[in-house]
């Protein structure tokens, strides 16, 4: 992978424009001058221009993550804003937010602060999330309206639940104040014990402590009374079940301050792949059955979930290595991300590129309040061009992450971004 500054004039010429906002894919050229958008279309190039061919590629938005764990600071052996910046741009995204799950957690003004000038440096642009309560104990609300003031987009103690109805209740009211989303990871810990994957056919084979899909729903449908209660903003992260998919779309259809996301993992895989003890599929919410993984396809077609996320969460090659009930939750997914997606909902399923397109572009931007329309004359370059055909096998040298718990080595994707434009850069990905 390669990182060179953008010339005065560049030409990606050739390629299909995808534009995810005007929902068109049309042949065209994108003249990029002095690191923003020129002009798009029919673009006849002066001598100077730095012409790059994009014959038979996907010219869109640079990806949006909402939902990535960087570990900096506290436990930098696994990433750093630095090595996840890195990972990102391989996978085509250009910009990122932070969960505050770090050590110390993101709990205060100094701490978001620090996120803030530190991805200053990096080569995405990075944006913290503020934890919810302090420490992350759901004992006290931090102080979100000086957080959002430091650069906070969201509160979130993602990592650990909110367990405190009342605690969940206070933030979602507090926050209406700022019109900023909350995002609660959904698990009901009393009833997920000490479960370490979905419970049904597969853990009872396997002979491993395992949770019920009502873990995670029984949270979600409470977090969505709450939010109808308070008028505040939720924004459901890596849903993973049928039945907290039926809450959610019923809940939408009066409610517009709802959102949700899913993740790479939970739409490619099911508990069945589990049965090789391969610690790199334990994730929390947990990896489910084939009819949570058609409900959640379904989900993603009916417009039931907003965007695709993530939730890339590095550790060390030692964490992994253990047993499986000792093993913490988590997998990297940045760089397999479109790969994964595009083979599973376009390929698969025929859902059209566009809808996958906005779920990793624009839909993502309109939850956290950034900047959408990217193609716009004027607008800083932000994006990425793909090829939406490309059949490649992901291996432990497409790894970027400082961490390598990733389940898709081995397995085929579809679909590889190859340049992405962010910060008046140009990163090639240098394909063996």
């Amino acid at each position: 992978m390669k990182t060179t500054k953008l010339k005065k004039q560049v030409l990606l010429k050739g390629g299909m424009i995808l534009d995810p906002i005007n929902e068109f894919l049309k042949k065209g050229d994108v003249l990029i001058e002095n690191g923003t958008i020129k002009s798009t279309g029919k673009v006849t190039p002066s001598k100077s221009v730095d012409i790059i061919d994009c014959s038979g590629l996907i010219v869109t938005h640079g990806f949006c993550d909402i939902h990535v764990h960087f570990r900096e600071p506290g436990r930098e052996d696994k990433e750093t804003l630095d090595s996840g910046s890195m990972a990102a741009l391989a996978g085509g995204f250009t910009r990122v937010c932070v969960m505050p799950n770090t050590e110390p957690p993101l709990d205060s003004p100094e701490s978001i602060r620090y996120t803030i000038d530190r991805a200053e440096e990096c080569p995405i642009h990075i944006h913290p999330i503020g934890a919810i309560t302090k420490g992350q104990d759901g004992k006290e609300l931090t102080e979100m309206g000086v957080m959002l003031s430091e650069g906070a987009v969201a509160f979130s103690d993602d990592g650990l639940p909110v367990t405190d109805s009342g605690m969940m209740r206070n933030a979602l009211e507090y926050a209406t104040m700022f019109d900023v989303p909350v995002i609660n990871h959904a698990e009901d810990l009393c009833l997920k014990k000490d479960g370490v994957m979905h419970e049904g056919k597969v853990s009872t084979h396997l002979g491993l402590p395992a949770s019920p899909s009502i873990t995670e729903s029984n949270m979600v449908h409470r977090d969505l009374a709450l939010t109808e209660l308070t008028g505040g903003r939720l924004h459901v992260p890596h849903v993973s079940s049928a039945k907290s998919t039926d809450h959610i779309r019923q809940m939408k259809k009066s409610n517009k301050n709802i959102t949700a996301e899913v993740t790479p993992h939970h739409l490619f895989f099911t508990d069945e792949d589990l049965t090789s003890y391969n610690t790199n599929l334990k994730v929390a919410p947990p990896i489910r059955t084939r009819t949570d993984q058609e409900a959640l396809i379904h989900g993603v077609k009916d417009g039931t979930f907003d965007c695709i996320a993530t939730d890339h969460a590095p550790h060390t090659v030692e964490e992994k290595e253990g047993t499986f009930d000792l093993a913490p939750f988590g997998m990297i997914g940045l760089e397999s991300c479109l790969g994964a997606v595009n083979r599973v909902l376009v390929k698969e399923n025929k859902i059209d590129l566009t809808r996958l397109v906005q779920m990793l572009t624009v839909n993502p931007r309109r939850i956290m309040g950034f900047e959408t329309d990217l193609l716009a004359e004027g607008s800083p370059a932000e994006l990425v061009i793909f090829d939406p055909n490309k059949k490649w096998t992901f291996h432990k040298n497409d790894i970027r992450s400082r961490s390598q718990n990733s389940p898709y080595l081995g397995e085929e994707l579809i679909g590889r971004p190859l340049i992405t434009i962010v910060k008046g850069h140009i990163t090639s990905l240098e394909l063996d």
